[in-house]
């Protein structure tokens, strides 16, 4: 009988360690299948045909599933899939509605007024170097703890060069605007168009489709990487280029950002993949993209029969004149916040002779 007790007992003893290394190794396999299933969500504005989307969303999220031996996927969705208006993206980082997206900061008026600085009429040159020195701008003034404490930036950029592309008349000297209403995408951009003595119309890109054909507006300043995307060329007859020895009217600033929480709760090794593919680097990567797309965009109104002008340099002059009170008027506007208007204005410019050659 003791005999038989004894037996039974070892065989107990051997069910329960074999059940408790069942349970371990169905843990740590758990384990591994979680950590080889991180999925991100990346939410943006733009149609899928985008230079964005296909030259650097795809590329970029590619890279980093790859650099991460497939345990980071991506779940795309161009074109507002998620909902929501683009002025509200940057608030889905920030709840963690998506965990990542891409947006115009200036969507949101007056919400990064040192961000801003670099939409100030006749500063960029470039894609690449004023993305450049945007990401510079945002570490050096320390903007991450400040404006965007909400998110975490990945990258920041500018777009290519904008120019008029107008319904009913080109644009070739500044009585030219005068009385017309013209799209812009930011506060500063609507200042600048006020300045020159249009009537600013601000909304997002995504209405700048219907209001073109619906006679809302008379014209829109855009770069030419997004007309193609919102068949601009297709809705207007004339196109007013800003001289290429002139520095930029103005330039939209745009954030990749993520959400805080996401991106803590990957491991360490996939933290640094993420890293990796961010800052200085990826911001003139995407800067790159809108530049090398410009062509593309412009070869579409070539292709259409659409009339083409230059705003010549002596005659951009002028324009200049007329936009330094808004230059003016947002040094004031930052003083007013706490903050130094100048001093950042100051630091944006130092920034842009360093990395954005002047043509």
């Amino acid at each position: 009988m003791h005999e038989l007790l004894g037996r039974l007992r070892q065989l107990a003893g051997r069910w329960v360690r074999g059940t408790a290394a069942l349970v371990l190794l169905q843990g740590a396999l758990a384990g591994t299948a979680l950590a080889q299933d991180v999925t991100i969500k990346l939410h943006h504005f733009l149609p899928p045909v985008s230079p964005f989307h296909t030259d650097f969303v795809i590329p970029w999220t590619d890279k980093i599933s790859k650099e991460s031996g497939g345990r980071i996927k991506f779940q795309i969705f161009p074109s507002m899939q998620m909902g929501g208006t683009p002025p509200q993206l940057y608030d889905q980082a920030k709840d963690g509605v998506a965990d990542i997206i891409w947006t115009v900061s200036g969507y949101t008026a007056g919400r990064f007024p040192a961000f801003e600085v670099f939409e100030l009429p006749f500063l960029a040159n470039s894609g690449p170097g004023a993305s450049r020195a945007l990401w510079e701008y945002v570490q050096v003034n320390k903007l991450q703890q400040s404006e965007f404490k909400d998110v975490r930036v990945l990258a920041v950029h500018t777009h290519d060069e904008p120019h008029f592309h107008m319904i009913g008349k080109p644009i070739k000297t500044l009585a030219d605007l005068k009385g017309l209403k013209v799209r812009a995408a930011t506060r500063v951009t609507n200042k600048v168009l006020a300045a020159l003595g249009a009537i600013p119309v601000g909304m997002p890109v995504t209405q700048v489709s219907d209001a073109l054909s619906k006679g809302v507006i008379d014209g829109a300043v855009l770069p030419w990487e997004i007309v193609p995307s919102v068949k601009a060329h297709e809705l207007v007859k004339f196109h007013s280029e800003i001289d290429a020895k002139s520095s930029w009217l103005y330039s939209a600033v745009f954030v990749l950002a993520m959400n805080p929480a996401k991106y803590a709760s990957l491991p360490d090794d996939l933290k640094k993949v993420i890293d990796a593919n961010s800052g200085a680097e990826t911001s003139a990567w995407l800067g790159k993209v809108f530049d090398d797309s410009a062509a593309r965009g412009r070869k579409k109104a070539v292709e259409r029969g659409n009339t083409f002008n230059t705003i010549p340099l002596a005659e951009l002059q002028n324009w200049q004149k007329a936009t330094q009170t808004v230059t003016d008027d947002w040094i004031k506007d930052l003083d007013k916040r706490g903050m130094n208007g100048k001093a950042l204005y100051d630091s944006a410019r130092q920034l842009l002779s360093k990395f954005d050659t002047p043509k």
